[in-house]
């Protein structure tokens, strides 16, 4: 497939610019004409790859490249995986302080969500937990 890195994961973990979700599943993604296996962060800057495999790996740790980015986001999606998670507090408080509405969902709903806020232009950012 175009854009596709061996290994199917991206180049370098990062691909510059904003993109829709073509489709997810089978462990990983499909967008800018390329494909991901893994998790990704859908970011202002672009889509990087996210070495979160579960739940219970976000942690304002593994979110610091969108915090970085935090002027440039109003919400983010958070899609954890098949199944709805609860996020700690902590972790709500943490994006709260840095300006970022958070709202927590499959991952599927997530994707979808994201494209629709895109295409509106809309200061959004996803955390997509890959999905078998």
């Amino acid at each position: 497939m175009a854009g596709e890195h061996p290994s199917g994961r991206l180049h370098d973990g990062f691909v510059p610019g904003r993109y829709p979700i073509d489709a997810y599943g089978g462990g990983g993604f499909r967008f800018a004409e390329m494909s991901h296996r893994g998790s990704i962060l859908v970011l202002p800057s672009g889509v990087r790859a996210w070495d979160v495999t579960a739940p219970d790996g976000i942690t304002p740790e593994t979110l610091s490249p969108l915090l970085a980015e935090a002027s440039a986001v109003d919400l983010l999606l958070l899609g954890t995986g098949a199944d709805i998670v609860f996020v700690p507090d902590a972790l709500r408080h943490h994006l709260k302080a840095a300006g970022i509405g958070l709202d927590v969902m499959q991952t599927g709903a997530a994707a979808r969500t994201y494209n629709i806020l895109m295409a509106e232009n809309r200061k959004v950012a996803a955390a997509l937990v890959a999905v078998p």
